[in-house]
């Protein structure tokens, strides 16, 4: 099949603040006064303590959120409501579960007026992208976890994103099939190009994953460190064992435990 490309995919996140009102003229800052920028077809895993605002970010990159202050850019247009050229996938996969998997997959192609000849085109590539071609017609519920967020990252990508954020897309699944999709997840950004932000508690996985792993303090989240991850690709699970990225991991842990000391 012909490769899948994205745009550019630069972000830009420049002093984003976000605050949430608790009542009585009170609010819960979540993020204050964070900067990152993020390099077209970079993969950046974002790792921190529970609360520190990871989803957030998420919310105000995907353009679901307005910051307070500050302002996230793509390409160097301001961010200011959802947009599709950033696709958005969430813990849960959130298909519609009286539709096939091709239909969820479909969906953004219809809200977009795409012909049913375009829409079937692009959902076949897009299904054989995820392995999920034998599944097409198969409703969420008689597909397995894994087939379910395969089916969501298809979906998320039908409109040809630049940017794909993941909110820790493989955390409910078990282990063994959490590190299948992982290598799965590296096989297809490799034909996609697309710039991607994964949120994760795995030290492990944002290793694997990432081109470079950014830490976020405790609440209000700001960036405390942004580590290169000098491991070559392509990778294999047995890129763990290697002594790099033990001292990675090591490193990751280092500056976790600063943010909670």
């Amino acid at each position: 099949m012909s490769e899948i490309r994205a745009g550019v995919g630069r972000l830009d996140l420049a002093g984003i603040r976000v605050a949430f009102p608790t009542g009585r003229d009170e609010s819960l800052v979540a993020l204050d006064d964070l900067n990152l920028r993020i390099e077209p077809g970079q993969i950046v895993s974002l790792i921190g303590p529970n609360g520190s605002g990871k989803s957030t970010l998420l919310r105000v990159v995907a353009g679901l959120l307005r910051p307070d202050r500050g302002e996230a850019r793509l390409d160097d247009e301001s961010i200011i409501g959802p947009d599709p050229r950033i696709g958005l996938v969430f813990q849960e996969p959130r298909l519609l579960p009286w539709r096939s998997a091709a239909r969820n997959v479909g969906y953004p192609l219809e809200l977009a007026g795409w012909s049913r000849h375009d829409r079937d085109r692009r959902v076949g590539e897009l299904l054989e992208l995820v392995g999920l071609e034998a599944a097409a017609q198969v409703i969420p519920g008689e597909l397995s976890g894994g087939m379910r967020q395969r089916a969501a990252l298809a979906r998320s990508l039908a409109l040809q994103p630049r940017v794909l954020l993941l909110d820790e897309p493989f955390s409910a699944l078990d282990e063994l099939t959490r590190e299948r999709l992982n290598v799965e997840l590296l096989a297809l950004w490799a034909r996609t190009s697309t710039t991607i932000v994964v949120v994760t508690h795995s030290i492990s996985e944002a290793i694997f994953l990432g081109d470079r792993v950014v830490v976020l303090s405790e609440r209000p989240g700001h960036v405390v460190a942004d580590l290169p991850v000098s491991l070559p690709r392509p990778r294999s699970l047995a890129t763990l064992d290697e002594s790099i990225a033990s001292a990675m991991g090591r490193e990751i842990r280092a500056n976790l435990a600063g943010v909670a000391a």
